[in-house]
C-alpha cells in the first residue's frame, strides 16, 4: 500500500459475539486509519500478535484498555507497543446504518 491507501477507510465483518448487543455478529462496520483514537471510541487494535475489535478505554491513572461490550469476555489490559489501526466510523446491520 501507498501512504495514500493506508489512510483510506475500509469495511470488515464483525465476526463472534464479544461486541454485543451494540456491534452484533456478522454486522459491518467501517473503519478510518486516519481517525485519531479517543477515550471511549471503539478501535481495531493490533496487541500481543492479534487484531482485537474492542472499545479503546484510557483511565485517569493512564491505564489503557481494549474493553468488550459482552461482559462474558475479559478486557485486555495493554502494555506497550500496541497499535490502533483504525476507529470504527459507521456500523451496519441489515441496511440500518449508524455512525460514531
Amino acid at each position: 500500500m501507498n501512504s495514500c491507501e493506508e489512510l483510506e477507510p475500509f469495511a470488515l465483518q464483525v465476526l463472534g459475539n464479544s461486541m454485543e448487543p451494540e456491534f452484533p455478529d456478522r454486522c459491518i462496520v467501517i473503519i478510518d486509519p486516519a481517525n485519531n483514537c479517543q477515550s471511549g471510541d471503539y478501535v481495531m487494535a493490533e496487541y500481543d500478535g492479534e487484531t482485537w475489535f474492542r472499545q479503546y478505554i484510557k483511565e485517569e491513572d493512564g491505564e489503557e484498555c481494549l474493553h468488550p461490550l459482552n461482559e462474558h469476555y475479559p478486557p485486555i489490559y495493554l502494555v506497550k507497543p500496541y497499535k490502533i489501526l483504525g476507529v470504527i466510523v459507521q456500523r451496519n446491520i441489515r441496511r440500518q446504518v449508524k455512525h460514531y
